[in-house]
């Protein structure tokens, strides 16, 4: 038991010293012997660990006072690195945008794929492909327009998609773990991290994309909302009786957006609803939605924000969550 006590708290604060250094970049041990809150000694042994493992690496010697120079440690941001993998539509075509980041979320490689189809054989060859060029890589996220359960797609807005087993058959084949998340959710993610969202708030994300479903990311106290098999969100099964695949008049798609956010906004009263929308322009939106709210009593108007930063959001939100997979696991005794 005093083993187990012991290894505990090495985790613990060789966790604490990376996560300095993570932050820092660089530091001498007496910095992060003050930084850390723990001994010198202590800083010592754990700074000595993670050099052999190189995460991180000698820098320079830094000037002192009188007294013998101090050595300083860079953290190596590409001791692990993470692939992204982005399924979207492009003018009618199938696109997979790939693209590896290091740890400071700095993009080392980078590339976009026309694909015949969204299947499973596709993935893998662009994921072999970048762990040759990229063996430091450790995760694999992808962000996808559906929703997983079980490691299986049961949701999915490209029918190609619907029931492949994409999770365990990836991890079986390149022995990495797999992060696969819903293409909106990663969206709200990424708006909040790009400065959206204060302390506290519930925000809302609702995509509008052309002759697909809508769907909608919940975002609240720095998580997202996911629901029972994570099927929060799934907007498309709300009773509008509209067939999504179809073209539709500019109207009826508007009245249909309408509706969507006020039965938001009655079971959730966010105090943001970011619309992500390709259906018609700004101004126009703007007057059909007051319009709305002017003949429909609701408990509150959150604020309702107009976005084009749909595809920027999503990137950033699937890099975000893909990185928080290399974090270390928080030890607990």
């Amino acid at each position: 038991m005093k083993n187990a006590n012991a290894n505990l708290m090495k985790e613990i604060n060789l966790n604490n010293v990376r996560q300095v250094m993570k932050r820092a970049g660089t530091a001498t041990k007496p910095q992060l012997a003050m930084l850390t809150k723990l001994s010198v000694v202590t800083v010592n042994s754990l700074v000595k660990e993670l050099l052999e493992s190189k995460e991180i690496i000698e820098d320079q010697t830094a000037a002192s006072g009188g007294g013998r120079p101090a050595l300083t440690y860079r953290f190596n941001y590409d001791h692990s690195q993470a692939l992204v993998i982005y399924l979207k539509e492009n003018q009618g075509q199938r696109v997979a945008s790939a693209a590896v980041i290091n740890l400071e979320n700095r993009i080392v490689s980078q590339n976009e794929y026309v694909l015949p189809a969204f299947e499973q054989k596709y993935f893998a060859e662009i994921i072999r492909g970048f762990l040759i060029a990229c063996p430091q890589v450790k995760v694999i996220g992808m962000g996808i327009p559906g929703q997983i359960v079980n490691g299986r797609i049961v949701v999915a807005s490209h029918h190609e998609l619907q029931g492949a087993p994409l999770i365990e058959e990836l991890e079986q084949q390149f022995q990495l773990p797999v992060m696969v998340e819903n293409d909106v959710n990663a969206a709200v993610f990424g708006y909040q991290a790009s400065g959206g969202e204060a302390d506290g708030q519930c925000i809302t994300g609702i995509y509008f994309p052309k002759k697909y479903p809508p769907g909608m990311g919940i975002y609240l106290n720095g998580n997202i909302i996911r629901g029972k098999n994570g099927m929060a969100g799934e907007i498309k099964f709300l009773p509008q009786r509209i067939d999504w695949y179809a073209e539709m008049k500019e109207e009826v798609l508007l009245e249909a957006a309408c509706r969507i956010i006020q039965s938001v906004n009655a079971v959730l009263a966010p105090d943001q609803i970011v619309i992500y929308q390709e259906m018609t322009g700004a101004e126009r939106w703007i007057d059909f939605w007051n319009g709305y709210q002017a003949r429909e009593p609701m408990p509150h108007y959150p604020e309702v924000i107009l976005s084009n930063t749909f595809q920027a959001d999503y990137e950033e939100g699937m890099r975000m969550l893909t990185l928080q997979k290399l974090d270390p696991v928080p030890v607990q005794f």
